[in-house]
């Protein structure tokens, strides 16, 4: 798999059926190894390592309705409250980041209203922080750790 800009993380693999699996340690199975996985594992990885969150805070890949459709979010990160504090989208290293992006997350958030977004195929990552007051989203150079964010 393409090396991501992300710190390098232990992961662990297994094929079967000629197809690879990565181990997913948050809904505890292996998943097949697509490159859209391939950043949602880093991106876990560095929400649990570099930014603190804990592991019981992270869900991945779980259902909502849109408009009436069913779309399925990449990761929301709870408060300890159990309302959102980030919401992330991953894309593969191949999906170039654009408005497109942005507004689907941006309609999950609708549903989600979670505090701040973050979007990344692994290459390139944005943040945000919902103003909910002005309907708009400020971009922020980093999020805050989690002891950061929950200091108040």
């Amino acid at each position: 798999m393409q090396q991501l800009n992300f710190p390098a993380y232990s992961f662990r693999f297994k094929n079967s059926e000629n197809k690879a699996y990565i181990f997913d340690e948050i809904r505890k199975k292996f998943v097949v190894l697509q490159p859209e996985e391939w950043v949602r594992q880093h991106t876990v990885q560095w929400l649990l390592q570099e930014k603190g969150f804990p592991k019981s805070l992270i869900n991945i890949e779980k259902e909502l309705k849109v408009n009436g459709l069913r779309k399925r979010y990449d990761i929301v990160v709870y408060r300890p409250d159990g309302s959102i504090s980030l919401l992330v989208e991953c894309k593969a290293p191949s999906i170039k980041i654009d408005q497109q992006t942005f507004d689907q997350i941006a309609r999950y958030n609708m549903v989600l209203k979670g505090e701040l977004l973050m979007v990344t195929n692994g290459l390139s990552h944005f943040f945000c922080e919902m103003d909910y007051e002005n309907e708009k989203y400020v971009f922020l150079r980093d999020i805050p750790s989690y002891t950061r964010y929950f200091k108040s």
